[in-house]
């Protein structure tokens, strides 16, 4: 038998097929499953966008090959969006690239810079495609925190100090998947001027940037001067206008970067088929209610998640920002660490949740929640919740910690 492949004894196991596999178990046998674990959006996507999808293919000029690039029109909407939204300036032409969502943009970024060895600075946890674009591209993964407190400058420069090569690059995520923390203007104007001096990078991931609550808009690091010359941000239309299976994003910034990635993505796909670019290009020229509607319906299951886990004797922390919750696994449960618990969590309660260990080892005390079931599946999951957590001992009493195992 031939050995495994390079590139894929690089990638480890992938942690949530092991829930994904029980998921799909219990509903074969009849089971009712309330799924909060995968980010993947319930809402439907706008009917106006619909409509102008459905008016644009029937146009059999649209059927042929598309732009890599995006269309000009879609890369305007874009600059127009980020000079509305942040009051940073674009060019069309040569800082807007399209991807197909952020992670494919996020994934060929990496292939393009990334020579063999490099180091990137990436936050733990982190969203998957932030460590393992680079694994796959070649790179090493240095962990820094997640938090973007006071430790955070201190750690790159050990990070900078003690790694060979010198970084490459630094990873941002704010707001966080899956922490939900949020990064104030303040913090990415020390980011930047540190990135300045040391000759790193910066890959902001922005997926978040309308998922926000309490009125307290993320702001963009390309807001911060000089940004610019180091840095590149990637957005999604996902979340935003609840469009995950279009699979339409954009990487924005630094001139020689977007370059590079365009001339990559070249190589690789002939970019978003042309209705669904056309239709992404109305809703970013749109009034923005769609994305306040989003917002709402997201700020309400938030509250009602808080208040009836809570209730139900799981507390949880409420996220400023994003669809998750970032949720510390309850005392009795927590030396199983989040596999083994959120596999309990489908056995004996029939909900499905993220295990934070999916998002790196420093995860692995937390689950992540999603809000992507409505406010009356997540209250019927925090009554499965409390039924659960008042049986601790027996749930608990056949299950071995993955450390403990041999």
């Amino acid at each position: 038998m031939m050995e495994e492949f390079h590139k894929i004894r690089r990638l480890p196991p992938y942690v949530f097929e092991q829930v994904n596999r029980l998921k799909a178990s219990a509903r074969a046998r009849g089971a009712d499953i309330i799924d909060l674990g995968m980010g993947n959006p319930d809402l439907p996507t706008p009917q106006a966008i619909v409509d102008k999808l459905c008016d644009v293919v029937r146009d059999p000029r649209t059927h042929r090959y598309s732009s890599s690039r995006g269309i000009p029109g879609l890369r305007r909407a874009q600059a127009a969006y980020y000079e509305r939204r942040f009051g940073v300036k674009l060019d069309p032409e040569t800082q807007i690239v399209a991807t197909l969502g952020s992670k494919e943009g996020f994934a060929n970024m990496a292939q393009a810079i990334t020579a063999p060895g490099d180091v990137v600075l990436c936050p733990n946890p982190t969203y998957p495609i932030h460590t393992f674009g680079f694994i796959m591209s070649g790179g090493v993964v240095r962990a820094i925190p997640a938090e973007p407190d006071e430790n955070f400058i201190p750690a790159l420069e050990r990070a900078v100090r003690y790694s060979t090569p010198k970084p490459l690059a630094l990873i941002l995520n704010y707001p966080s998947n899956p922490t939900a923390c949020m990064a104030s203007l303040d913090f990415y104007k020390d980011v930047v001027a540190f990135a300045r001096k040391n000759d790193l990078i910066i890959l902001s991931d922005l997926a978040y940037s309308e998922i926000y609550f309490d009125g307290n808009p993320p702001p963009s690091v390309l807001e911060v001067p000089g940004a610019m010359d180091v840095t590149v941000e990637f957005t999604s239309m996902s979340k935003t206008f609840s469009m995950p299976g279009w699979r339409m994003g954009f990487a924005v910034g630094n001139e020689r970067l977007i370059a590079a990635l365009s001339r990559v993505k070249s190589y690789l796909d002939y970019g978003a088929f042309t209705p669904i670019q056309v239709a992404a290009a109305a809703a970013l020229n749109s009034d923005g209610s769609e994305i306040e509607e989003v917002r709402e319906v997201y700020h309400r299951r938030r509250d009602v998640l808080v208040e009836s886990f809570g209730r139900a004797g799981w507390e949880v922390p409420p996220p400023p920002a994003t669809m998750f919750a970032w949720v510390p696994i309850p005392e009795a449960y927590r030396a199983l660490g989040s596999l083994e618990f959120s596999k309990l969590l489908v056995e004996k309660a029939e909900v499905a949740v993220a295990p934070g260990i999916g998002f790196g080892e420093f995860g692995d005390q937390h689950v992540r929640i999603a809000l992507v079931e409505n406010e009356h599946r997540i209250r019927q999951a925090a009554r499965s919740i409390k039924r659960f957590l008042a049986t601790a001992p027996e749930n608990t009493d056949n299950v071995i910690p993955l450390g403990a195992r041999r």
